[in-house]
């Protein structure tokens, strides 16, 4: 696995201490094994980049992508990202906030799905 450089792991370790309220929501849900037993870590450095949360057992990625994702430049960035993971053979779920926050019960059952294949 790509090893990230040490300012990125600095910078992981910083964002995991500002979570946004859809990713406190994710994170308590999938925390401790509770989503499937499956082990996922928060704000997780690979390379260059930090994923919202990985589980390194089913090779995926899940991002909650806020309002700034929708700009053309963080779409441009986010693609470039996801076809990087996807040559290193990690699956990206992007999942935007707000469907966090209006039916968590729905994205974490649609991370199931996606673990489960």
């Amino acid at each position: 696995m790509d090893h990230a450089p040490k300012t990125t792991v600095g910078r992981a370790r910083a964002l995991r201490r500002k979570l946004t309220l859809p990713e406190v929501l994710v994170w308590q849900a999938l925390r401790g094994r509770r989503l499937d037993g499956l082990r996922f870590r928060r704000q997780h450095p690979i390379g260059p980049y930090i994923l919202d949360f990985y589980c390194e057992e089913a090779k995926l990625a899940v991002e909650i992508d806020g309002q700034g994702h929708e700009h053309p430049d963080a779409y441009r960035h986010d693609e470039c990202r996801t076809s990087w993971l996807t040559l290193r053979g990690i699956e990206v779920l992007r999942t935007p906030a707000r469907d966090v926050l209006v039916d968590l019960s729905a994205v974490l059952d649609h991370i199931r799905r996606r673990v489960r294949g």
